[in-house]
């Protein structure tokens, strides 16, 4: 090993493992800073990077790159992990991964490293993502193979060596932020009892300290956002907009206690204003232009689009293919949707598209009904025949086979029998 690329982020341990990679490897050591937004770029970070021993400091402004191809993809299969978390850190590492291995290419180094520890997921999406896309580099680890200082050691290792640092008063938690949201874990959080306390959100206020609620109209193409209340906007911009909007309303707080890819649970507190709202949106369009197999297929792509990108799998065969699936399925999602801002919530209020698959005069119970009524009566003997003939030759379910409890045991025995009917037209779902 000659010569390693180290996704640098500017902090203590980044800024450290400058240092500690020339003198235990004795290598030279290129930095490569990736802006993916949210507050990701340090200040003076490419400055720091230098006075810490690195012999070229790349800073690369990948946020449109982010957002236009990981976190659309993913927006458009509605992919969440566990149905709750909208995988901001996770959707950031593969990009990451990826420039590591384009630079290490253009540095001609051998081996590109991180600074991850040997507990979590993102040594997992690392490793994994730089080895799918050049199988010749070695991946190193500082923090996971012998770097293993506390904070004030590091502090002093770099005292010594006169590394530039950020020294600021030290946070209780464990911060990731992009674009797509913040992530805060340790600390008090490590006790799933406990409720999060004020100084661990940043990005967004107390639903109870919102502002009086406020209406916005979010326009998709294709299952990707377009404009904002009618202004088109660059995807980078629009985002960031959303997370003022959002934030302010205190909208994107999520508490959530996942399984980590190495075995483990793990509380997380996440921050989401914009991925909250606009899984929101894209939602409700997806539900008024794709048909009931599509939805429903669609949530089974979603999941195990999720699933493959919180564990690391993006440049997998099977990642790629079911990105390619999902923007099909989105070429009808195109429309807007109106969404109530309102003291925490992301409330969808209407929605509209020129491909809609709603016909009101089908929807309809006034006048105007179009649906005709007497086909019902058809489409309920075919559509229960399967069920009649099960009856017929086995006889209820639960009547037989030593069940405990019959189907066709009496249920109305003890209620009073001047009940009102409280759907007198029959219909609702």
């Amino acid at each position: 090993m000659k010569k390693v690329i180290l996704a640098y982020s500017g902090g203590l341990d980044t800024s450290v493992a400058v240092a500690w990679l020339r003198e235990q490897y004795d290598v030279e050591v290129v930095t490569l800073t990736v802006d993916v937004g949210g507050g990701s770029l340090r200040d003076g970070v490419q400055a720091r990077a230098m006075s810490a021993g690195a012999s070229r400091a790349y800073v690369v402004d990948a946020k449109e790159r982010f957002v236009t191809s990981f976190v659309w993809p993913h927006l458009q299969a509605s992919a969440l992990y566990q149905g709750v978390y909208p995988l901001a850190t996770a959707l950031a590492r593969p990009l990451i991964a990826q420039l590591l291995v384009e630079v290490a290419n253009r540095e001609g180094a051998d081996a590109v490293a991180h600074g991850s520890t040997g507990k979590g997921n993102d040594q997992v999406r690392f490793d994994v993502a730089v080895h799918a896309l050049d199988p010749a580099l070695e991946v190193v680890a500082p923090l996971r193979v012998g770097m293993g200082l506390s904070r004030d050691q590091e502090i002093d290792y770099a005292i010594e060596r006169g590394i530039e640092i950020p020294i600021t008063k030290s946070s209780p938690y464990s911060i990731d932020v992009n674009i797509w949201g913040r992530s805060c874990e340790t600390g008090v959080l490590e006790d799933p009892w406990a409720t999060p306390p004020p100084d661990a959100y940043e990005w967004t206020v107390a639903a109870e300290d919102a502002p009086a609620a406020s209406e916005i109209v979010i326009g998709f193409e294709g299952g990707i956002p377009v404009s904002l209340d009618g202004d088109r906007a660059d995807p980078v911009a629009l985002v960031a907009r959303l997370n003022d909007l959002g934030g302010v309303h205190g909208i994107g707080r999520i508490d959530h206690v996942e399984d980590r890819l190495v075995g483990i649970k793990s509380r997380e507190i996440y921050e989401t204003p914009a991925a909250t709202i606009l899984h929101r949106a894209h939602r409700a369009l997806e539900g008024l232009t794709l048909t009931k197999d599509t939805l429903r297929f669609n949530r089974i792509v979603a999941d195990e689009l999720a699933q493959l990108t919180y564990d690391g799998l993006w440049f997998s065969a099977l990642h790629r293919d079911l990105r390619g699936y999902s923007a099909s399925s989105q070429r009808v999602v195109s429309g807007d949707v109106r969404m109530r801002l309102d003291h925490g919530s992301a409330i969808v209020v209407g929605r509209r598209s020129p491909l809609s698959l709603y016909d009101k005069s089908l929807a309809t119970y006034d006048k105007e009904d179009a649906f005709d009524h007497a086909a019902a009566v058809g489409f309920i003997e075919i559509f229960g025949l399967p069920l009649r003939v099960e009856a017929a030759r086995h006889g209820a379910v639960g009547k037989h086979h030593g069940a405990a409890w019959s189907w066709t045991e009496p249920l109305l025995a003890d209620l009073p029998t001047d009940i009102a009917d409280p759907d007198p037209a029959g219909g609702a779902g």
